[in-house]
């Protein structure tokens, strides 16, 4: 979904957009396909599944809102406060996504924290298809970029074992800084990084809490949910910082 919050006239011959802020998860990479991550998880505990077991435990924790699934988080009351704090704190994070996890049916002792374990390794994640060549683009036309990200760890080692973290300028991380998307500290905090205007900004993101960036009168522009290796509609995004969205 495109939303333009603040058109602007043509400058410089950028079309009104000198910067770029991007999400991580959902937007630039996802988690590898939860089943893999299911299976190297078991192993880690001295579990070796067969196929049909590996999926039926997949499809249990996906169903409570593991992230990548697409599926809407089951949270539960003995964790919700950790839950409520998952992007600030590196403990509240690990909590949550453990206790998450651990609901499911089917899920054994030590398969939650290893499940955890791998989400937070730069090994669990998988770049989209169209993320590299995007962000070549960007940069061989001289936008600066900014990661914007709701996390309570650090992706700097993820997004450098896929290759990103090469093009990121500024990175802005929820857990660092001490405030989440929508909150507009967020997209100002980015845009003061930067030295650029918020008017002259395209947030890219996948939630309506990167939509927050409308507040400040960014663009903004939301993806729709994609697998992990797949093409998420990351080129639309130079067609739109050179029209000026």
């Amino acid at each position: 979904m495109h939303r333009d919050s603040s058109p602007g006239d043509d400058d410089a011959g950028r079309g009104g957009v000198d910067a770029v802020l991007f999400d991580f998860h959902g937007t630039l990479a996802q988690l590898e396909p939860l089943t893999r991550s299911v299976s190297l998880a078991a192993e880690s505990c001295g579990k070796r599944l067969n196929p049909l077991a590996v999926t039926a435990l997949a499809d249990a924790i996906g169903a409570q809102g593991w992230p990548g699934s697409g599926m809407e988080p089951r949270v539960r009351p003995h964790f919700a406060d950790a839950w409520a704090d998952r992007d600030l704190d590196e403990d509240a994070h690990r909590e949550a996504y453990s206790e998450l996890a651990g609901q499911a049916h089917g899920v054994f002792e030590g398969l939650a924290e290893a499940l955890y374990d791998r989400m937070a390794s730069p090994e669990g994640w998988v770049a989209y298809a169209d993320t590299i060549g995007t962000l070549v683009s960007l940069k061989a036309q001289g936008y600066p970029i900014a990661l914007v990200s709701n996390i309570g760890f650090d992706a700097r080692p993820i997004l450098r074992r896929l290759g990103i973290d090469r093009f990121i300028d500024e990175w802005i991380l929820s857990y660092e800084v001490g405030y989440c998307k929508p909150d507009e500290k967020m997209f100002y905090a980015a845009c003061h990084a930067l030295d650029v205007e918020p008017s002259r900004v395209l947030m890219v993101g996948d939630t309506m809490a990167d939509a927050g960036a409308a507040r400040i009168g960014a663009r903004c522009y939301l993806l729709p949910h994609a697998e992990a290796g797949r093409m998420v509609g990351l080129d639309a995004v130079l067609r739109l910082v050179r029209s000026g969205c």
